[in-house]
């Protein structure tokens, strides 16, 4: 008798732990889109509305047409993603898609916060609009597949489910200081804009404080600052970031299997859509990012026309709001450690809750909005590092699937800001003019509602985590995927 057949080769180790370069390097990845993303939130309807003077409707219009662009384009991503495993498995499928989401950020992004292009004083309204919509299309388009890209790899890079509370929180601390670079470059350049020439008259003064047309060099300095610094961060990115580690292989010993364990088997897209826990942790992210985005998206308004401030707090309140935010972000891994998932998500949505009550009871907060900004902060940055590292735990091995599930998550999220900014903006009191009397409390409510109303849902979405934990059905290596 011959030799018998060669034992199966061992199972591969377990990888080590990332590297601080290799940390800071996937942390930075998304950059580009959070710098992006504080000027498209917090400063595209103000923009449109104050310094183009555009309606409300036009201005919710263009926006919506963004956020559906961005929900269509995340689960198609998230898709093509996973089925170009082999195609790309050199560079890697997710660095492929997240480079050419970047380029198309970069090339795109200037010109939504520019002049449109040949456009008079006599040009129709509408023709504004068209103007801007291919380019928001090709932003939000570049914007989802980077974003995919990116957190698609936080199952892909973390060996354990602390580091991938870590690699999260990393990335939103880098998502806080590129809020804080953009809201700190608003406020330099909104502070120069307005800096009094020799001899100002007390009207100067009083015009030079609101915002309007002689604010458009203001905001594409600064679109272009976002830029420039973002093709820096995604450079890096690319630079220190591999897709697919080494794990370091070992010898069988006395402790080996005798037989090799059975592969476990893949998920589709279609298994994804029969679990339950992946519409539970959907519903608890989509309530997550409403309640984040809509309170940035607004808070300029409520600041400049409920609370009647000077504009250069559109940049000093968001600035405290982020800073509060990457304080909270470093205690995320700690507090998650000790309390668990749930109970932390419940900790942060009750300080989003005591700040939706402050606003309700005080109809004027005056040095108190800054205390109100840190609230705020420190509640949306536990609310969406928790939420996020609630994603990774959903797909947990399964990572050849994961951009469809952050695809899928991002869709539901995006299409529904989307269409609750176009509720507010076709509420709007006054959508004719800039505003009127009814729209000082108008943006008051509307915060209260997408913090606290919001909050309400996003309550009810955490107690079915209690009721019913984050589990996958067991699936049968046999069945047929």
């Amino acid at each position: 008798m011959g030799p018998g057949p060669p034992p199966p080769p061992p199972p591969p180790a377990a990888a080590g732990p990332l590297s601080a370069g290799a940390r800071l390097s996937f942390a930075v990845g998304h950059f580009l889109n959070d710098l992006s993303a504080a000027m498209w939130f917090s400063y595209l309807l103000l923009y449109l509305r104050a310094v183009r003077a555009y309606g409300s409707r036009g201005a919710g219009a263009l926006l919506l047409l963004g956020q559906a662009a961005d929900g269509l384009c995340t689960p198609l991503v998230g898709y093509e993603a996973a089925r170009m495993r082999a195609r790309c498995a050199r560079y890697g499928p997710r660095r492929a898609w997240h480079l050419a989401g970047t380029i198309c950020v970069l090339l795109s992004f200037p010109f939504i916060f520019s002049p449109c292009l040949g456009c008079g004083d006599a040009t129709p309204e509408w023709v504004g609009l068209l103007y801007y919509a291919p380019f928001i299309v090709i932003f939000q388009f570049g914007w989802a597949a980077t974003q995919v890209a990116h957190l698609s790899l936080i199952p892909v890079l973390a060996t354990s489910d602390h580091e991938k509370v870590e690699l999260t929180a990393l990335r939103y601390a880098f998502t806080v200081v590129a809020n804080i670079t953009v809201f700190g470059a608003a406020w330099l350049l909104l502070h120069l804009q307005g800096s009094p020439r020799a001899g100002p008259s007390a009207q100067d003064v009083d015009v030079a404080d609101q915002l309007g047309v002689q604010d458009v060099p203001v905001f594409q300095k600064l679109a272009l600052l976002v830029v420039g610094v973002g093709a820096a961060s995604s450079l890096l990115f690319h630079l220190g970031t591999r897709e697919g580690r080494q794990r370091r292989a070992e010898g069988p010993d006395e402790h080996s299997p005798l037989l090799a364990p059975a592969a476990r088997p893949s998920l589709l897209w279609k298994h994804w859509l029969q679990e339950p826990a992946f519409y539970q942790v959907g519903v608890l992210y989509m309530s997550t990012r409403l309640i984040v985005n809509l309170s940035q998206a607004y808070m300029a308004m409520y600041l400049t026309y409920s609370l009647h401030l000077p504009k250069k707090f559109i940049a000093t309140i968001p600035l405290v709001v982020y800073l509060s935010s990457f304080c909270a972000s470093f205690l995320m891994k700690p507090v998650n450690k000790c309390m668990g998932r749930n109970l932390t998500y419940f900790s942060g949505l009750l300080v989003i809750l005591a700040f939706a009550a402050w606003v309700a009871l005080a109809e004027t907060l005056g040095v108190a909005v800054y205390a109100a900004a840190v609230l705020l902060g420190a509640g949306g940055a536990t609310i969406l590092v928790t939420s996020l590292a609630m994603t990774a735990d959903l797909i947990g091995p399964h990572t050849d699937s994961g951009a469809f599930v952050y695809g899928a998550m991002s869709f539901s999220d995006k299409v529904a800001n989307g269409l609750a900014i176009m509720a507010v903006q076709s509420l709007h009191p006054c959508p004719s003019e800039l505003c009127c009397a009814a729209c000082v409390g108008f943006f008051r409510w509307v915060m209260v509602t997408v913090t606290g109303g919001v909050g309400v849902a996003a309550a009810l979405a955490l107690c079915s985590l209690f009721v019913w934990p984050i589990r996958l059905r067991t699936r049968d290596p046999g069945d047929r995927p």
